[in-house]
């Protein structure tokens, strides 16, 4: 099967039983009122609980980038994946493995991350250049 047109040679096209794709999404999760407490443990917490989520759903952690007060991550999921039920899962995870692993966490109150959250489809920019922001994050 040849892939014309939108498709570059940098995207990776992924399968999924009847369904060939390539979906990535450009998502960033903020730490409630911005404050700056992600460690380095934490972020490493956050990245593999991040990736495990990615998985259940058929899909991959690309590109994963972080900041005291906010992650970015580059994800591709399958289009049978809802994003919204996806970062619902991942916001959950995370607030409750954080705040189980680290007790100092709890003084933010319930729950780690803002209600809101952005996520931009990818499909028109390069990837490596995604990859490269995500990074530099």
């Amino acid at each position: 099967m040849q892939y014309i047109g939108y498709m570059t040679h940098n995207q990776h096209i992924n399968h999924v039983n009847n369904c060939v794709y390539a979906l990535h999404y450009h998502l960033v999760l903020v730490v409630k009122r911005r404050r700056k407490v992600l460690t380095g443990p934490m972020i490493d917490a956050i990245e593999i609980a991040l990736r495990e989520r990615c998985e259940i759903r058929s899909g991959t952690l690309e590109e994963f980038g972080a900041e005291p007060d906010h992650v970015h991550a580059l994800v591709s999921l399958p289009p049978a994946a809802t994003l919204a039920e996806f970062v619902n899962a991942v916001k959950t995870t995370t607030s409750r493995r954080l705040r189980r692993d680290f007790p100092a966490l709890r003084s933010l109150g319930a729950g780690l991350w803002s209600p809101s959250y952005f996520v931009a489809s990818c499909g028109g920019a390069p990837l490596d250049r995604i990859k490269e922001y995500v990074r530099s994050q």
